[in-house]
């Protein structure tokens, strides 16, 4: 009611209260503290002070400096500024920029200590409203000074300066151990004509494809149980690798030639497998090469997918009809892909699949399908190069599950039920000027009832990922949007930015496993205060969530996830101190980065709360990206330091989400 009264008070008559400040102004403040004494919130009192002092000097000409109790409001002279000392007491200015009279700009920011003239410089220039040639002439001054600046100790930048060397020597002396950068990943090397390249950057790292997962070992069980019935001469083994099938193969057969484009690969086959004297190795082309002939046997698998084209893929199916022995069984495994059909299973690789692959053999002169076992994410399939006197049947097709496990490599590739849009098929036809930035919480089952708005369940989470996978959305970072914004360049395709805010340890346990097998991550915003503790702010609604600790955020950025700053203490910004503020965005983004190994730049304010002096505060901490209150999808025009995001709610349905997310793409 008091706070009440205050703020209808202070809209009702603002000039006349602000005039009379020197006389009210005390026991105002008196006021504020002490019902922020009451609330058992000190915070809470100073927000309340800092709002109203905004709105008295909202109707203030400032013809004369106004001194507040933590505001100060003066008129500049925009073409001359002169540094200003700060009374006791005030941490927040408030100001017009003038010129000829004339209000050219407002600006109001927090400060620590003395603005001194190339303070000034610095921000006039910033300012778009300020006219272009005195914003151009001081702009290059500023640029000057600051390579120059060796901040005055009392100055604003010199106790910013102080805190963030307090921040560094936290951070330093903390118990956790500095993560090392996180090693990029390695780029495949690309195929330009050149596979032997190609092939020997695959097979640069050992086991580039895991050969010993549960996933590939009952792929490998499946290929030996369509082999043909009887004695097995001559075989020949295509693309080998390392050799992990060919152990398996060559105690079926009379004699093995296991070959590989990689000369790398065919050694550590070679190796692997010189326990057994029936195996001959050697590097063959398969495309290029001419194949031995008169074989019982031929195995092909998972390497057609990186031909050419289909015409070359008619080319070297002919030339293994060719290579057989009348009679003699030609065995392939491949995976189904979604470029031979968009409408089920497959893999979302820029290549044909199993489905073209099967109909090509099929169509081949002299081959016929005689068996193919068949999972909803590959098919093997057993041809045999007919005799002058067969007789062809029908074909045998067995369906059978998947019951391995299958692993993270593997999963993100996989769109399950089919593709609506295929994403570099939207990259090159769309273009679009905003994009949806999804902020959640909290993905668990069970909570407190109060906190329902905040959290998704496990399986309501995983539709929503399926459903951007299966449109062909990809995840974006922070720091990409903010590069789009800057240099105005219309976003690709349909990208999307995932944000979580607090940290909570179910983004571990359930959000990041869904995410990684839909091929997205997403970006957590950290309370690093609290690191490894609990939501002490939710407390007052049920048992407080547990936060990811320090080491668990060190495995996920390893793993691909991405962190900002979502402060040290999860309190409000708009009732911290600016010295408070600035000391909260300088020490939380240096212990992201202890822990990730990455230069952090973007933050999300705790309860989506900001002020007017967050965003340059925030700037000055080395953030560069800032999710505010503002709801909605974030526009290539908008001001990268308070973009707004659009919450993603519990108590919604998908179509509520499909409907949200299609309303951005327009």
């Amino acid at each position: 009611m008091a706070f009440d009264g205050l703020m209808v008070g202070s809209l009702s008559v603002p000039a006349q209260l602000v005039a009379r400040w020197d006389r009210f102004g005390g026991a105002l403040t008196e006021l504020m503290i002490e019902l922020g004494k009451v609330w058992g919130d000190p915070v809470a009192g100073r927000r309340v002070q800092y709002h109203l002092e905004q709105m008295l000097l909202d109707a203030d000409d400032l013809a004369a400096p106004r001194r507040l109790a933590r505001t100060l409001g003066i008129r500049v002279d925009a073409r001359n500024p002169t540094s200003t000392e700060l009374p006791q007491g005030v941490d927040q200015i408030y100001a017009y920029l003038m010129m000829d009279g004339q209000i050219e700009a407002v600006v109001q920011f927090g400060v620590l200590g003395t603005v001194t003239r190339d303070h000034w410089i610095e921000l006039i220039a910033s300012q778009k409203d300020v006219g272009a040639d005195t914003s151009n002439t001081l702009a290059a001054e500023a640029l000057l000074t600051i390579a120059e600046r060796r901040p005055d100790p009392d100055s604003h930048f010199g106790k910013l300066e102080r805190l963030a060397a307090q921040a560094r020597e936290l951070v330093r002396s903390s118990a956790e151990p500095a993560e090392p950068p996180v090693a990029p990943r390695r780029a495949r090397a690309r195929h330009d004509k050149d596979r032997t390249s190609f092939w020997n950057g695959y097979f640069a790292t050992e086991d580039p494809w895991n050969y010993g997962s549960s996933y590939e070992q009952e792929k490998y069980e499946r290929q030996l149980e369509i082999l043909p019935a009887g004695p097995i001469g001559r075989a020949l083994e295509l693309a080998c690798a390392e050799g992990h099938f060919t152990r398996q193969l060559a105690p079926r057969v009379g004699h093995l030639t296991a070959t590989d484009i990689s000369a790398i690969a065919i050694e550590r086959a070679r190796a692997r497998c010189s326990d057994q004297p029936n195996i001959e190795f050697g590097v063959l082309d398969f495309s290029a090469d001419t194949l031995p002939g008169e074989m019982d046997l031929i195995f092909c698998s998972e390497v057609l997918y990186y031909l050419d084209d289909l015409a070359e893929l008619r080319r070297v199916t002919q030339k293994f009809a060719e290579a057989l022995a009348p009679g003699g069984s030609f065995i392939s495994a491949h995976a189904f892909v979604l470029r031979d059909n968009v409408e089920r299973t497959g893999f979302d690789w820029n290549t044909f699949g199993a489905q073209a692959i099967s109909e090509t053999l099929a169509a081949t002169e002299g081959l016929v399908l005689e068996q193919s076992i068949q999972t909803e994410l590959y098919r093997i399939d057993r041809f045999r190069r007919l005799s002058p006197d067969d007789v062809t049947t029908e074909a045998k097709t067995d369906h059978v599950p998947i019951r391995a496990p299958i692993g993270i490599g593997v999963a993100r590739n996989i769109v399950w039920g089919g593709a609506r849009a295929l994403r570099r098929d939207v990259a090159l036809s769309e273009r679009r000027q905003r994009i949806p930035v999804l902020m959640y919480h909290s993905i668990a089952d069970d909570g407190p009832a109060a906190l329902a708005r905040f959290r998704l369940t496990p399986a309501a989470f995983a539709s929503q990922m399926a459903w951007l996978r299966a449109n062909g959305f990809h995840a974006i970072m922070s720091d990409q949007l903010e590069r789009s914004i800057a240099n105005r360049q219309p976003f690709a395709g349909r990208p999307v930015l995932i944000t979580f805010d607090d940290g909570f340890q179910n983004f571990a346990d359930h959000a990041w496993p869904i995410l990684r097998a839909n091929d997205l991550t997403a970006e957590v915003f950290l309370v690093t205060d609290l690191v490894g503790e609990s939501a002490k702010w939710d407390a007052v609604s049920g048992p407080p969530t547990r936060l990811m600790d320090a080491g668990t955020v060190r495995r996920l950025a390893a793993e691909g996830a991405f962190f900002g700053s979502h402060l040290a203490t999860h309190r409000a910004i708009d009732g911290l101190s600016s010295s408070d503020l600035a000391a909260e965005l300088l020490r939380s983004r240096m212990f992201v980065e202890r822990w990730t190994g990455r230069p952090i730049s973007a933050f999300a304010a705790p309860f989506s709360v900001t002020d007017r002096r967050l965003g340059r505060l925030a700037k000055e901490s080395g953030y560069r990206i800032g999710f505010g209150g503002r709801h909605g999808p974030a526009d290539l025009n908008y001001d990268p330091i308070d973009l707004p995001r659009i919450e993603i709610r519990g108590d919604r349905s998908l179509d509520d989400f499909v409907a949200t997310v299609e309303t951005v793409l327009g």
